[in-house]
């Protein structure tokens, strides 16, 4: 039988979130976006508004107003975005214990267990919205199918306050024509790539031949043809299981462009830093760092590499990204934005030993206490010494690389 999984989007959550702060601002063109003095000059959100007027997220501020002259411009609020969330995804929990977060404005809901108790599919989402515009005042898009990458595409399908429903029996008559690229797991130049073979729809790719897809994507080829046939066997989460995250980032924007190695190295430090002290808080090691680097002219490039043992030690994950700048850019070419990724995590409690403890031991001794430091006088109470004279990192803190704006 199959399962009937939901997938609910709080609509211009960002936005929404600033416009209840911001009454005075109804019915205006709104835009949450950093602080340009230190060049994150960013749109981030956007409400309905902004959107219909052109603005578009990731652009910059300046192109933003010379497409909407009224637009306003707030900065981010992140424990009001939290504060939120924890709200509507408490609702969430009144339907069903099977909730899996995708961010802090979105989530997969199974209910299957609970349509005896609630209804159908469509009747559990429309009573989720209705639950959380009475008790927040902000709107959700729900989509209702037997997958979850079904069930994400069809709460994109109309916002915003709607509910899509993709059934077995006739979702590929309504997503049939759409491109590979609207499912959740296919990026642009995946989808250029399957346009090359001649396959440009989400029917085309359920009716592909599996063995050539394999000679040209590798494993994710029966992910993706699985994905369009509505073939998915991921269950959704209990919201209130342990879960090991993927990966744990930081990046940042620098107000100035690195031209120098020694400057890149000291951003990269910071970051590491900031990283470790979230790897440490959920008692996570990295077996892997993964490095991406923005340049001047905005064009983008990332490497990973595996570590020699798993460790939570900024200095191990500095040293290890550092390394990887070599394989990425050349200097003085200016580089403009870097961030810093922990993967292939493992939980500390499981973590095979080495010959090499006893300075793991130590330097996690160390590197804790001043965790406790920062905990009671702030993260900034206590730098490294090269971190001293840099300029080019004072604007980060541990919100840096919130998630909501890192999709």
């Amino acid at each position: 039988m199959d399962r009937t999984i939901l997938h609910c989007d709080l609509n211009n959550f960002y936005a929404s979130v600033e416009q209840k702060m911001h009454p005075e601002y109804d019915g205006l063109p709104l835009a949450v976006c950093g602080n340009p003095e230190v060049r994150h000059g960013i749109v981030l959100a956007k409400n309905m508004p902004a959107k219909e007027a052109g603005v578009t997220t990731g652009e910059a501020i300046w192109i933003s107003r010379q497409k909407c002259p009224s637009i306003v411009f707030v900065p981010p609020h992140y424990d009001e975005y939290v504060r939120y969330s924890k709200q509507v995804f408490s609702i969430y929990t009144e339907f069903t214990d099977r909730v899996e977060s995708f961010g802090l404005d979105e989530c997969w809901l199974d209910v299957t267990e609970s349509l005896g108790l609630f209804g159908s599919g469509k009747e559990i989402a429309d009573k989720i919205r209705e639950t959380v515009k009475e008790r927040t005042g902000l709107t959700i898009s729900v989509g209702v199918s037997f997958t979850k990458v079904l069930a994400k595409l069809g709460s994109d399908l109309k916002k915003p306050d709607a509910t899509v429903v993709l059934d077995r029996a006739d979702y590929m008559q309504k997503i049939g024509k759409m491109s590979p690229a609207e499912l959740i797991m296919i990026g642009k130049k995946t989808a250029q790539k399957l346009e090359k073979l001649n396959i440009r729809t989400i029917e085309q790719l359920a009716a592909a031949d599996r063995g050539m897809l394999r000679e040209h994507f590798g494993i994710i080829a029966d992910k993706m043809s699985d994905a369009a046939r509505g073939v998915n066997n991921d269950e959704v989460a209990l919201y209130y299981a342990t879960r090991i995250p993927k990966s744990v980032s930081h990046g940042t924007t620098t107000p100035r462009d690195m031209t120098t190695k020694e400057e890149a190295r000291m951003v990269i430090y910071a970051l590491a830093e900031l990283v470790a002290v979230r790897l440490r808080r959920f008692n996570l090691s990295a077996g892997g760092i993964g490095l991406s680097v923005r340049e001047a002219s905005l064009s983008h490039k990332s490497v990973q590499c595996a570590l020699p043992r798993p460790t939570s030690n900024a200095a191990d994950i500095a040293e290890a990204a550092v390394r990887l700048l070599d394989k990425l850019h050349q200097f003085p070419a200016p580089l403009r934005a870097v961030s810093v990724a922990a993967i292939r995590l493992s939980d500390n409690n499981v973590t095979q030993l080495s010959i090499f403890d006893d300075d793991d031991d130590r330097e996690d001794k160390l590197e804790r206490s001043i965790d406790k430091i920062r905990d009671k006088y702030g993260y900034k109470s206590v730098k490294r010494g090269l971190m001293l004279q840099n300029d080019l990192a004072t604007n980060l803190h541990e919100d840096d690389d919130f998630l909501p704006f890192k999709r």
